[in-house]
């Protein structure tokens, strides 16, 4: 059993989800499509599972937020030039202050808990 599926953890996603895609200003590559099922969200926490597809585009992240690759390939690159490859089993934090660029090279899926 590889690492990825000791942490797989059975995940049922209902329902269509929230599409959305990048604002025209912070969009570089592709045409990626964002779809996002919200799990739960109360008193400044969010928690869900969120997907994209390829393409390439500016964050500025103004919350904590701690996310787990399920599937895909996804390149995060800070301003500072410092970049981190995540594929399925990968975890991440990031903090507020981030900025930089998030690239999904394949299809990925993440889940997430945000604390605003």
């Amino acid at each position: 059993m590889t690492d990825a599926q000791k942490l797989s953890l059975p995940v049922t996603i209902s329902g269509e989800g929230e599409t959305d895609s990048p604002a025209p200003d912070r969009l570089i590559a592709g045409n990626p499509v964002f779809t996002t099922w919200n799990l739960e969200e109360r008193d400044g926490l969010y928690a869900g599972i969120w997907r994209s597809t390829p393409g390439k585009w500016r964050v500025i992240y103004d919350e904590w937020e701690y996310f787990r690759i399920l599937d895909g390939v996804s390149v995060l690159t800070g301003d500072d030039g410092s970049s981190v490859t995540l594929k399925a089993g990968d975890a991440h934090i990031l903090r507020p202050g981030f900025a930089g660029t998030w690239e999904v090279v394949e299809t990925t899926t993440k889940d997430y808990v945000i604390r605003l």
